[in-house]
């Protein structure tokens, strides 16, 4: 049934807000900061109750009332209420909620500070929670495809450049070579944290405060790495989410390509991988169909986590040099959106990975029946006939040629062929044997040969492998020292806070 169509007029709003201004503007920000931001602004008050009382700015009775109706803030009551537009904002909608627990005193709560450095610390601690969830996503992929790469290790397959068959190497090789790569894209989303880690409190509104604020008491009391150092840039400065904006589109096109290929390889003609029953779907029309859905969501969903984090990236471009926190009411979303794209892909894609069915058999008869071994046929006649390895080159590739022009395949290439093609190009035929031959074209002698840092010979794999696991270890401790770091820091808030609430209710009791 179709929707009516709608008159549009004026709001005619005389008052504050603006009907329209509410719809499009402030209500949709309301839901966004009841979701995410409701227990990040509670934690920041906590932490600057906790230091206006150390610094003396604050008198103990009143910090105690002021903790005793931090503790009690209906959050349940808050996040279940629609916007009325009784308040600006939620930050207005929580002063208030703390002015009817605590009366005057409330008020001082805001000693020494401002809704943009409030702003900016409130988003970044928002922030940083995403990108460790997304980077443990990332390190649950990569832990995978580490274990997947060694497995096949020994697995022959063609690898391609061009899109054409190119030379030997095995599955192993090229999955760890994802892995390296997701590798670098987790690094990037930790320097995206420690970018995002820092403190703007004390900055107040962009040029810090009268007030004796103790700024490094505050960043320890959240659980950040430090202050950012200038006020005007604390209130000011975008690059933090723009680098995990950069980081997220990066990451999604390495991946992307990743997917892509995944795709083409669970085609019947490539015929390289059978995706597990749990991720596919069937036509409802062709009884045949398996089709590989999982993987083609998740090359959609890494073009959309792109996309989002794109938007950031835009939004942040025409924005002036200046207090930033308005704008980030409406570009947060799409990094949290960005962020949480990213890291349900690579859980995905961790599943899909741990449960492939490899055609092995495949793969190694395509690498022997293929001409992708004759670079080791040049390298052999360079070693065995001290040629030059362009004119080693020429002799095989007229080789090639020849053979290719009757329809033959390289099992036709022979000592016979290749005499021909030595004597047009160095005018001698060649002093190679024939096991000499047939070894230099075998996949397998192929890859083994190859056993310099970063080559595909299996051994050469496998210690590679053992030392991405180190560094997959290394990750992985940060990761847990990040989240530690921020508990320990929030049971320590909540901890004193509670304290000091138990004090006033049993004064008040008393």
């Amino acid at each position: 049934m179709m929707a009516e169509a709608k008159e549009w007029r004026l709001d005619g709003s005389e008052r504050f807000p603006g009907t329209t201004y509410a719809e499009v503007v402030l209500g949709p920000a309301f839901e966004q900061a009841k979701a995410e931001l409701l227990e990040p602004m509670l934690a920041v008050n906590k932490a600057h109750l906790i230091m206006l009382r150390e610094e003396g700015l604050l008198g103990e009775d009143e910090a105690n009332r002021i903790a005793a109706a931090l503790t009690v803030v209906p959050v349940a009551r808050i996040r279940a209420e629609a916007y009325t537009g009784a308040f600006e904002d939620l930050f207005f909608r929580v002063e208030h909620e703390l002015t009817e627990l605590a009366g005057e005193a409330a008020g001082n709560l805001h000693l020494g500070r401002s809704r943009n450095d409030m702003g900016i610390a409130i988003y970044r601690l928002a922030l940083r929670e995403k990108l460790l969830k997304t980077i443990s996503s990332a390190l649950f992929l990569r832990q995978e495809l580490l274990r997947f790469a060694e497995s096949h290790a020994d697995t022959l397959m063609i690898g391609y450049t061009h899109t054409q068959q190119a030379q030997p190497t095995t599955l192993g090789h090229y999955i760890a070579a994802v892995a390296d790569s997701l590798d670098r894209d987790i690094k990037r989303l930790q320097a995206a944290y420690s970018g995002c880690n820092r403190s703007s409190m004390g900055a107040a509104a962009l040029t810090t405060s009268g007030f004796t604020i103790n700024r490094q008491r505050m960043a320890e009391l959240l659980g950040f790495d430090g202050v950012i150092v200038n006020a005007y840039d604390a209130v000011s400065g975008a690059d933090y989410i723009g680098e995990a904006a950069s980081a997220v589109q990066l990451a999604a096109v390495n991946t992307g390509r990743f997917v892509q290929e995944l795709l083409l390889w669970s085609t019947q003609e490539f015929a390289v991988l059978r995706v597990a029953a749990p991720y596919v779907q069937i036509s409802s029309i062709m009884p045949q169909k398996r089709n590989p859905v999982s993987i083609e969501h998740m090359r959609s969903l890494l073009s959309s986590a792109f996309g989002d984090a794109q938007t950031v990236l835009t939004m942040t471009h025409n924005t002036p040099f200046g207090d930033i926190v308005d704008t980030e009411d409406d570009m947060q979303p799409y990094a949290w959106k960005a962020l949480a794209t990213l890291g349900s892909v690579y859980k995905l894609l961790a599943n899909v990975i741990a449960t492939l069915e490899i055609s092995k058999d495949v793969l190694r008869i395509r690498a022997e029946e293929s001409f992708a071994t004759v670079t080791e046929l040049a390298d052999t006649l360079v070693r065995e006939e001290r040629l030059s390895f362009r004119t080693a080159h020429n002799i095989v590739s007229r080789t090639v040629r020849n053979v290719l022009e009757f329809g033959g395949t390289v099992r036709h290439i022979s000592l016979r062929l290749l005499d021909e093609a030595a004597l047009a190009v160095i005018g001698r035929q060649l002093t190679l044997g024939e096991e000499k031959l047939r070894r230099a074209l075998d996949p397998q002698h192929f890859i083994e040969v190859r056993a310099l840092q970063g080559g595909p010979n299996p051994d050469e794999v496998r210690r590679a492998i053992g030392e991405q696991r180190q560094t997959l270890h290394e990750r992985q401790e940060w990761l847990e020292a990040a989240y530690s770091s921020a508990r320990s820091a929030q049971q320590l808030v909540e901890r004193t806070v509670e304290g000091w609430a138990h004090q006033f209710v049993h004064t008040e009791g008393a």
